[in-house]
């Protein structure tokens, strides 16, 4: 769900229905643990005090996609999956919450190189260097929160759930821990055994134009809507100086700086960003970046978001026309918008059935 180029975000199917069914849950409800899809009761994890039903109308067509992805996946096979990931993931994000725009950037790496397919989660050999190596994916952390949920699922329920869908599932209740938007996840990726790191450098880069943005989304099945939606992840997390050193310093190769800045805002930044400067980290919504919020339509635009992507949803009329909405409705429609956008987003070229396979170890190839 994100795009551009930060140390924690940059994060962001061919499944042509829109999935509003999906994403009928309010902010304050909590992720679907096991899901019965014979009935209409939905049981959430057996969690000490945390014991209910949530009833939803749905239909079943609605729990199975056309990729094969459904709700409920591992009712049979391993019912306490989705809540062996969910406890785990708050553990993490208890200690360190900054670890949720990590997680959601990690899943938006994955799912637009190659698919949904955990090929981010792999290593390097010696003959070859993988995804995670690529210059892209350098700054990517968080690989201990899906190395632990592993180990207890595979510890619960060996060789069933694949490390794709760990990472979804990890992505989603990671933002759910910080009170952002929670949304279902369809179940049943398999897992990828093809990893280059030469595929990361096809990830849209912080300095895309906003139709570079709209031919990558489109490539991967995304609408222009879910390009503004997605970006709105750019609400959490932190970047380097060093990836807006040229909109500060030299953005036509003559000592000036990018126009498109507010000026206000350019001053703040250079007094935090000198040049030649690559470990000072900067916030991407300024004292808000660890909470998940509609902050960033705010700040887009007034002119100050930090990557020239950010600034780009300003030079297309639907992109700007969204990013009006909500920073003068107050995020009216992001947290509805964002669930619908990260259902689709998960489900980018993922495998089902028997292609790839379920890797005993989410970094290596079994």
């Amino acid at each position: 769900m994100m795009v551009g180029g930060g140390s924690e975000t940059r994060t962001l199917s061919r499944r042509r229905q829109t999935p509003s069914r999906l994403v009928r849950m309010r902010r304050s409800q909590p992720s679907l643990i096991a899901i019965s899809s014979s009935t209409n009761i939905y049981q959430v994890g057996e969690i000490p005090g945390f014991c209910f039903h949530v009833r939803q109308q749905w239909q079943q067509q609605n729990i199975a996609n056309g990729k094969g992805l459904k709700l409920g996946f591992y009712k049979k096979t391993c019912p306490a999956a989705e809540y062996i990931v969910k406890t785990t993931t708050a553990k993490y994000i208890s200690r360190a919450p900054s670890l949720a725009a990590a997680l959601l950037r990690m899943h938006f790496h994955d799912c637009f190189v190659r698919g949904c397919d955990g090929s981010v989660l792999l290593n390097s050999t010696t003959n070859n260097q993988a995804e995670k190596d690529g210059p892209p994916n350098l700054s990517l952390r968080g690989f201990q929160v899906i190395d632990a949920a592993k180990t207890a699922l595979e510890a619960a329920c060996p060789g069933v759930v694949s490390c794709a869908d760990i990472l979804a599932l990890v992505a989603r209740d990671a933002i759910e821990q910080i009170k952002g938007p929670v949304w279902l996840v369809p179940l049943g990726r398999r897992d990828g055994n093809i990893s280059k790191a030469s595929d990361s450098l096809t990830l849209p880069p912080p300095f895309a134009s906003i139709t570079q943005l709209k031919t990558i989304f489109a490539s991967k099945g995304l609408s222009v809507k879910d390009l503004v939606v997605l970006s709105g992840g750019h609400t959490l997390g932190i970047s380097h100086c060093s990836t807006i050193a040229t909109r500060l310093y030299n953005f036509t190769g003559k000592g000036d700086t990018d126009p498109s800045l507010d000026p206000n805002y350019v001053t703040q930044l250079k007094r935090k960003c000198k040049p030649n400067d690559t470990t000072t980290l900067i916030e991407m919504d300024p004292g808000s970046s660890k909470s998940f919020d509609d902050d960033y339509y705010t700040i887009v635009l007034k002119r100050r978001g930090l990557f020239q992507s950010d600034a780009a949803l300003l030079n297309d009329n639907s992109t700007s026309a969204y990013v009006k909405l909500q920073a003068q409705s107050h995020g009216s429609t992001f947290f509805k918008d964002f669930q619908a956008s990260m259902v689709k987003m998960g489900q980018i070229g993922v495998l089902t059935g028997k292609a790839g396979e379920i890797r005993k170890q989410c970094a290596l190839i079994n």
